[in-house]
């Protein structure tokens, strides 16, 4: 035949007549459920995205994108190993710090902490620490003051802010007549940091390098060298050929592995709620089972009537096939629209819903910041729309075949 006459009569089937309302009843569950699946997937995927894009940002902003340091703890003449950093391709800056494990106490408070001296001009190119400053300015970092800038969480726990004072102790230690003692030092609190993930602030403290330096008795050396980079994901391969640049003998990392288990985790996860939520999907999917047997016993006259025109049943079976589909795609469409309307408008919504129930859904002592993000990701919709569309026209193909082995004598017999 000229025309395509399966796909026209599978149309018309999805519209049933107003005394067969039923029919169009249960297809159109099944096209709700089925978009509900889809679109509760993509919510949760575009949240995972988020949630992950949201930690690299902000770890990202803290620790650079690779880091060079030496095998002992430190690296000597780093002002030639910058400027040369500075111009290797792919670097877009280098700054220089100097980091050790220490402790804070202010009154009787104390807290362990991490103590990272920095060069303000310098930090500013690799890191937007300066984004973050809840309180005070990067460059109150001035050699010689002393001044420290605190974790928000850090200086709630302490007791402190601006103005105040606190004791660093480093686990070198100063012999005394008296015995060994830690090696300690005042320092003005000249800042806040908000990072907004808790485990940071809890644990930093930013001083002058110089500073920093001093305590630890460093000299004119520094633990090691920061780099931004122009393409974050190819850090791996650029910070080893800048450490090899160098002549070697340094110790490199790179955001991938500082924090490894917090990404792998998260990839892990996204695996696993996708083969969840498609078993909703799979579930809504073979509602349309129900849905083809209905529509198949209450055409099953017509199909008699097809069958002696000459229909083959092979052309019954693409008509009920082509009846699911359009059932499963008008699904998998609304699904698509609704989830991408939620997951661009999820914040609203999150921050809507605390303020009329009165609770705050997202603790940022647990889950590291405060806010939902959301993220919605192409490959991802497409991913779910090809699964959703596959168990669709699988959960077509027996109600088809059905259709297709009904005997026009049989079914016209009680008409």
């Amino acid at each position: 035949m000229k025309y395509w006459y399966e796909g026209f009569i599978g149309l018309r089937y999805l519209r049933a007549a107003p005394r067969r309302g039923f029919v169009s009843l249960i297809a159109g569950i099944a096209i709700a459920g089925l978009a509900l699946g889809v679109a509760v997937l993509i919510v949760v995927l575009s949240v995972m995205n988020g949630f992950e894009e949201e930690l690299r940002t902000r770890i990202l902003g803290l620790t650079a994108h690779a880091t060079i340091s030496g095998l002992e703890g430190h690296i000597a003449n780093w002002q030639a190993h910058v400027d040369k950093l500075a111009r290797f391709p792919g670097v877009v800056s280098a700054a220089p710090y100097v980091e050790e494990q220490a402790m804070v106490t202010h009154g009787e408070k104390s807290a362990g902490i991490l103590l990272r001296g920095i060069e303000p001009t310098q930090e500013m190119q690799v890191s937007d620490l300066e984004q973050h400053l809840a309180n005070g300015h990067l460059n109150s970092l001035a050699v010689g003051t002393y001044r420290a800038i605190l974790g928000k969480a850090l200086a709630e726990e302490l007791h402190v802010g601006v103005g105040d004072h606190v004791v660093v102790m480093v686990a070198q230690g100063n012999v005394t007549p008296i015995g060994v003692l830690p090696r300690m030092r005042s320092f003005y609190v000249s800042g806040i940091l908000s990072v907004g993930m808790y485990e940071y602030d809890k644990r930093i403290v930013l001083v002058a390098m110089a500073d920093a330096a001093k305590l630890l008795r460093m000299g004119d050396e520094v633990t090691g060298i920061r780099l931004k980079l122009a393409d974050l994901y190819a850090a791996p391969r650029l910070v080893r050929a800048a450490a090899i640049a160098l002549g070697g003998g340094f110790y490199v990392e790179d955001w991938t592995h500082q924090h490894v288990n917090f990404f792998r985790s998260i990839e892990i996860t996204k695996r696993i709620l996708f083969v969840i939520l498609s078993l909703v999907i799979g579930v809504a999917a073979f509602n349309i089972i129900s849905t083809m047997v209905m529509v198949v016993k209450d055409k099953r006259r017509d199909i008699a009537i097809l069958r002696t025109c000459g229909a083959s049943a092979r052309s019954i079976l693409s008509i009920f096939v082509v009846q699911g589909s359009l059932i499963g795609t008008l699904g998998i469409i609304l699904g698509v629209i609704l989830g991408v309307l939620v997951a661009e408008n999820l914040q609203g919504l999150v921050h809507a819903l605390e303020h009329l129930l009165g609770l705050k859904f997202l603790d940022a002592r647990v889950y590291f910041m405060s806010d939902l993000p959301a993220h919605v990701r192409l490959r991802d919709v497409l991913q779910i729309c090809g699964v959703a569309l596959v168990l669709a026209c699988i959960s077509t193909l027996y109600p088809a075949w059905r259709a297709a082995r009904l005997m026009p004598a049989e079914s016209l017999r009680n008409d």
